[in-house]
């Protein structure tokens, strides 16, 4: 199972299978993988993405009842298989794989350098920074563990 211990780590992995290739055991390619994370790694700084006007009942209702204790379920176990995302956070298949890890980079070293307040999670609410950095990268581990170096 894959685990990263900082950002820098998911950077290097994701310039890894750059380098190198890699193989897929999963739907998305590179390029995705990356887009999505990066995407992911500036929510905390920039804002989520609007919950769609017909979700904001179920999400506030999950995030008041379940949101820590599903929080702390992905920080110490990872994130389940087949959870599904925001379809919009996931960029087309076939883009360009070394654009999508600069932007990964990008995106790492802002949130690395932020220094104000984390945007609260739509689903796990407030939290501070390291718990918002150790979350991402148990996104991370999820995302590019279906992706093999060759």
């Amino acid at each position: 199972m894959l685990s990263f211990a900082s950002l820098d780590e998911v950077v290097a992995d994701a310039e890894n299978l750059l380098a190198r290739g890699y193989d897929r055991a999963g739907n998305w390619d590179l390029a995705q993988v990356a887009g999505h994370l990066a995407n992911w790694l500036s929510y905390p700084v920039e804002g989520f993405p609007k919950v769609p006007l017909l979700l904001q009942p179920v999400v506030w209702l999950v995030r008041t009842t379940a949101g820590k204790r599903m929080r702390d379920g992905v920080l110490a176990n990872g994130f389940v298989p087949g959870t599904r995302t925001v379809p919009e956070t996931v960029p087309a298949a076939g883009g360009d794989p070394a654009a999508a890890v600069a932007r990964l980079r990008q995106a790492a070293e802002r949130l690395k350098a932020h220094t104000g307040p984390i945007v609260p999670s739509p689903l796990f609410g407030p939290m501070d920074k390291d718990t918002a950095v150790r979350l991402q990268l148990r996104h991370c581990e999820h995302h590019l563990g279906f992706l093999t170096a060759k």
